[in-house]
């Protein structure tokens, strides 16, 4: 017997709810029950084991975020605007009631030395669409300087989700501004 979808997405807001405040090991399978009013059985219905449910609350993230980021992109005048618009997308999600204080998909690598498959694919997911796009959209801005321009704000976009473990942080303005910089540079370059 399948999981219906309302069951589903009690499952997946319950887990979201606990995993990310309280750590994926720490949390045990009871506690996103008991926070979903489902049973055990009805979990492993859905998801073959807890790992598999955290890596499908990861992939509605992912999708959320990619969400959030292609509007960001949609409302930019210029491609450098576009090329930055993943900061203003940052920004909107964490200001959105129940926003992320953190990166679930930073958080979950960190918890494991070494992740479970589902939960390294679901990693490796999120940061291969973060290089993709930003290497899409460094292309008219960088040219041939597009894919070392997109590593390097893939390490600030990191940085700033990293911060967020160690304090609030309030605005992705310092982060913007030093992806601007970036950004200017690689399109004054000869190429």
């Amino acid at each position: 017997m399948a999981m219906r979808d309302r069951t589903a997405t009690k499952l997946l807001d319950a887990a979201e709810e606990v995993l990310f405040v309280d750590g994926i090991v720490a949390t045990p399978v009871d506690a996103i029950l008991a926070r979903a009013g489902v049973s055990t059985a009805t979990l492993y219905r859905g998801f073959r084991t807890k790992e598999a449910l955290v890596a499908a609350v990861l992939e509605r993230r992912h999708r959320a975020w990619m969400a959030t980021w292609d509007k960001a992109v949609a409302s930019a005048a210029d491609d450098e605007g576009r090329l930055l618009a993943v900061f203003d997308a940052l920004e909107l999600t964490w200001s959105r009631p129940g926003g992320a204080r953190w990166c679930a998909f930073l958080g979950a690598a960190a918890e494991y030395a070494e992740p479970p498959p589902e939960l390294a694919e679901a990693v490796r997911t999120d940061t291969a669409a973060l290089r993709s796009r930003l290497g899409e959209l460094a292309t008219p801005v960088a040219g041939d300087g597009a894919a070392e321009l997109a590593e390097q704000l893939l390490l600030v976009v990191s940085g700033t989700l990293a911060m967020r473990l160690r304090e609030p942080v309030p605005s992705v303005g310092p982060a913007k501004e030093l992806a601007a910089v970036l950004v200017r540079r690689a399109s004054t370059r000869p190429g």
